[in-house]
């Protein structure tokens, strides 16, 4: 795994609190070829990691805008896709909410309504929370055999 280290956090911080960064978001496969697989920004405190979600850069706000005419669908996709990363990710109540903040803000750039989004968010959170429903071992279908008859014949 490639991991991208960052020390500009830990001079900003008081000598006591060392703080390291760093990204994983590479890993090697047999031909030695770098495949993206995850973008988090592990972050080491002095007797803890903590995990925040990364962003690249050069990442821009751009998703398919509210007012255009594709389906709800593929509207949502993108913010389905942030809100339950960042509800299954193990991230602090800081870096939550931060990641909150930056979803609605892309949202607002893109003319979506606060609302839609959060009622989304309930929707994943209850998905997320709720159990599977238990699968019987026995299925309840029955099978019955019919010979056709017709009056036409």
């Amino acid at each position: 795994m490639e991991n991208h280290t960052s020390n500009s956090h830990s001079q900003q911080l008081p000598n006591h609190h060392t703080t390291k960064t760093k990204t994983a978001n590479t890993t090697e496969n047999n031909e030695g070829q770098p495949n993206q697989f995850l973008r988090l920004l592990i972050i080491q405190k002095s007797q803890q990691l903590e995990i925040d979600v990364f962003r690249k850069p050069t990442t821009t706000d751009t998703t398919i805008n509210y007012l255009s005419t594709h389906p709800m669908e593929q509207k949502l996709a993108a913010y389905g896709y942030y809100i339950e990363r960042m509800l299954r990710l193990p991230l602090s109540h800081t870096c939550q909410l931060r990641e909150w903040k930056t979803i609605l803000q892309i949202a607002t750039a893109n003319n979506f309504p606060i609302t839609v989004l959060q009622k989304l968010k309930r929707q994943i959170q209850q998905k997320i929370t709720k159990p599977p429903p238990a699968k019987n071992a026995k299925s309840n279908k029955k099978w019955a055999t019919f010979t056709f008859s017709s009056p036409h014949m």
